[in-house]
């Protein structure tokens, strides 16, 4: 089975100093047909205007991974981290049994544009806990780099789930293939550029789902930035 979720088909909302898409259900966009998709439960592509951001808030019983494509993202929170992150910077908090924690635009002139992705951990109740890595580009050209994994294995950021999270960045005609095993699922989000995935073209904001298939041929179109999660 092979599904494709359009960019133009998100949800969308503008609050002037953010405009967001939703791949999944979130905030006051519902679509009961686009709730999660396995342990994968939110990624929203986020641009946010110069020297704006969102406030403290709190969050719970979620693993958040926060992947900059442009600019650069203040983060705070309540365990004590103050980081800034930026392309090619992948950040994890596990907010568990809670915590609290603010995100900016680092820059008072240019916009930061980032894909922010909530995974559901395996189980509830989780001591809260923050990890961020640096993968350069060219541990991504033309090869599928792991980012993040349940084991934390290969130089990956740690999740608390049965989730692998590789990123690739291909030219045009280069291609990477990856092989499920069986009862596993797949999506692959299209950060920017175009690709085609098992012989399907997508373009930027794309998300394709997959089940029951036994692997993913990605080929770049045009240079291209994708994530792939393998999914329980």
């Amino acid at each position: 089975m092979i599904s494709i979720r359009k960019s133009q088909k998100r949800g969308h909302a503008n609050h002037g100093w953010l405009e967001s898409y939703h791949t999944f259900s979130f905030a006051d966009y519902h679509d009961p047909a686009h709730v999660r998709f396995s342990a994968l439960r939110v990624i929203n592509e986020d641009r946010v205007a110069p020297g704006a951001g969102f406030g403290t808030h709190p969050h719970r019983d979620m693993e958040i991974i926060s992947y900059v494509l442009d600019g650069a993202l203040e983060h705070k929170d309540s365990m004590g981290n103050g980081s800034v992150i930026r392309p090619g910077d992948v950040q994890r908090m596990s907010a568990g049994t809670g915590v609290t924690h603010s995100e900016y635009n680092h820059s008072e002139k240019e916009p930061v544009h980032f894909l922010q992705i909530w995974i559901l951990p395996q189980r509830t109740g989780l001591p809260p806990g923050y990890e961020q890595i640096g993968v350069p580009d060219e541990e991504k050209r033309g090869r599928l780099r792991l980012i993040a994994a349940g084991k934390g294995q290969d130089g990956a950021v740690t999740l608390h789930q049965d989730v692998e999270l590789y990123a690739s960045i291909l030219d045009a005609g280069e291609s990477v293939d990856y092989d499920l095993q069986p009862g596993r699922s797949a999506w692959a989000q299209v950060a920017r550029g175009s690709v085609t995935v098992n012989g399907h073209r997508l373009e930027a904001g794309d998300g394709l789902a997959l089940k029951d298939e036994p692997r993913l041929d990605i080929r770049g179109e045009a240079k291209a930035e994708v994530l792939l999660f393998d999914l329980p």
